[in-house]
């Protein structure tokens, strides 16, 4: 198991805006809520070929299930498997579900499926949105559900010791953080959106007028510390340059507290937003990004977090690199559990 986190190993998990709290005391798991009350009780072994998650005792098994399950795969970081012994119709619920399965009479949970179940992540949790198609600026593509508010996302990093959480953008009280961002001499560097408060107001006014784009909030603890702009790549400016799928989703962010740069956080809010952007929908299998070519710190965070990049092409306004991440492999690999690795020490 990983070193102790917070005295005994625990973990944080916010469900549908509900916090639990998991805590490990050499394998015995406690799931308690926010006002400290005791809700299930488990045990965790280390197996001979994965790990084995039984149920003491509780309530009827339901959030807490779901957080117990989250902490475990992260209490072992490296195991894609996990044996569980847990009455039988929540076992059926999760198999029917594709996030487990039975082997020979014992219900096996699979990290691959477990991690695209939105429940223990999304503050919304929404089915597809249906399809039908519709035309924006003479491309044809599928209507865009409407856009969420409030937080939409959440998940506790354990090397930070913080929960992360997306949150929809307030006009009202992000602006000024967005707008003191902007003006960031290295933020600056690559936007290239510096101004006025007012500048910045109709910048954001035009993106809440435009269903393609998401505009979001990076927290830490609830402190704000980037922002992201999620958007529908087929109807966006980017299609023309490649083989834009209808589901596929690209991003933008600017990280703007000084405080909050460097690798123990981009390891945290890059595959927490890559994340959140394959739960909302699961039609979405890709996602793009297209960093300025120049940006060799982010192509560099870029292919550490699983990304590929394609290719270079010329915008209009810059030269930029494309990037893609494969849905498949976020999920299978889901490197991004663990801590990152410390750097090696310098030879001089």
């Amino acid at each position: 198991m990983d070193a102790p986190i917070d005295g005994p190993l625990a973990h944080a998990v916010r469900i549908a805006g509900r916090d639990w709290r998991v805590e490990n005391r050499a394998g015995a798991l406690t799931v308690t809520g926010a006002d400290g009350h005791l809700h299930s009780r488990w045990e965790l072994r280390a197996g001979a070929d994965m790990p084995a998650l039984h149920w003491r005792d509780g309530q009827a098994i339901a959030d807490d299930g779901w957080a117990a399950l989250a902490a475990a795969f992260v209490f072992h970081p490296r195991d894609s498997r996990l044996a569980l012994d847990a009455p039988a119709n929540w076992c059926a619920s999760l198999a029917a579900r594709g996030a487990a399965v039975d082997e020979d009479g014992r219900t096996t949970v699979l990290r691959t499926g477990l991690l695209q179940q939105p429940e223990p992540w999304l503050a919304q949790p929404r089915p597809p949105y249906a399809e039908r198609w519709t035309m924006s600026h003479g491309k044809r593509h599928p209507a865009r559900p409407k856009r969420p508010q409030g937080e939409v996302y959440a998940r506790h990093i354990p090397w930070l010791g913080k929960t992360l959480t997306l949150t929809a953008f307030d006009l009202q009280s992000d602006l000024p953080d967005l707008h003191r961002w902007m003006n960031d001499p290295v933020v600056a560097h690559f936007w290239q959106e510096t101004g006025s408060l007012d500048k910045q107001r109709a910048y954001i006014e035009g993106l809440l007028a435009d269903p393609r784009v998401d505009p979001l909030v990076l927290r830490l603890d609830g402190r704000a510390f980037g922002y992201v702009e999620a958007y529908w790549a087929k109807e966006d400016r980017i299609a023309p340059y490649y083989d834009a799928r209808d589901y596929d989703r690209g991003w933008h962010v600017l990280i703007g507290e000084a405080g909050c740069r460097g690798r123990p956080f981009v390891t945290a809010w890059q595959p927490s937003v890559a994340h959140y952007l394959f739960l909302d929908d699961p039609r979405t299998t890709r996602l793009v990004i297209e960093p300025r070519a120049d940006n060799h710190k982010m192509r560099r965070n870029l292919l550490k977090g699983g990304y590929a990049i394609l290719k270079e092409f010329d915008f209009p306004h810059k030269r930029a690199a494309l990037g893609m991440l494969l849905r498949e492999r976020f999920f299978d690999d889901a490197a991004w559990l663990r801590a990152p690795e410390a750097p090696a020490p310098s030879a001089s």
